[in-house]
């Protein structure tokens, strides 16, 4: 229960900065055995018709590379500076969702918060699973120049993919600084992805660019159910 407190003000959170960044909150959880479902099912059942100003809320799935047993995560997003719940009574919705929800979950994992940086929305239906790698980073600016080169360099492999970076700011997981996101069909389209980048010359050499980067780890996520 002490856990359930702990996320409350995930639902509450209004960050008074100006820009058009979107922030995350992430909570990974390890779900009891069969009860996926039910996770969904815990949210149709009180929030379902909330609202979120310029954001939203998924239930995610993890997949390859999720540590310490966690299968499924929490993320809020919402543009800096904005309130996610404007307009809804949280202090109502949250108590139902949270006890619900403690009934379908062995245990909570990390929580984290960030930004995203630089992004391309991803267009294409079936790019559903994220490919996503936590980094510490040396000097974030050089490493958005060369990511953002990278994306426009490649342009036809990155096309209809969701390709972004971005930061860890609060309770960096595993010691990782920032993180990079490519969107794909599967982990075989996904190989596929890298197999034909890594054997151009121009791509290892803005890799370079980015700076001094150390990986920290890497998994695969993609979303059951986003409002």
């Amino acid at each position: 229960m002490k856990k359930i407190h702990y996320l409350i003000p995930l639902f509450l959170v209004s960050v008074f900065v100006s820009a058009q960044t979107m922030v995350f909150n992430a909570q990974e959880v390890k779900a009891k055995d069969y009860l996926e479902s039910k996770l969904v099912e815990a949210y149709e059942t009180c929030c379902k018709d909330m609202k979120p100003n310029k954001g939203g809320f998924a239930l995610q799935r993890l997949g390859k590379g999720a540590k310490d047993g966690m299968t499924h995560r929490f993320i809020w997003y919402w543009e800096i500076g904005e309130d996610l719940w404007e307009g809804t009574d949280v202090g109502d919705k949250a108590p139902l969702w949270f006890s619900q929800t403690e009934n379908y979950v062995e245990e909570f994992g990390e929580s984290y918060m960030g930004r995203v940086l630089s992004r391309q929305e991803g267009s294409n239906e079936n790019y559903k699973w994220n490919h996503i790698w936590d980094m510490k980073v040396s000097d974030p600016n050089q490493f958005k120049i060369a990511h953002d080169k990278i994306v426009k360099k490649f342009k036809k492999q990155f096309e209809g993919r969701f390709v972004a970076f971005g930061t860890y700011d609060i309770n960096y997981p595993n010691g990782a600084t920032h993180w990079v996101a490519v969107s794909g069909e599967s982990d075989h389209e996904h190989v596929m992805l890298y197999d034909e980048l890594q054997k151009q010359s121009e791509f290892i050499k803005l890799l370079g660019e980015r700076g001094k980067v150390e990986d920290v780890k890497d998994f695969m996520v993609t979303s059951l159910k986003t409002y």
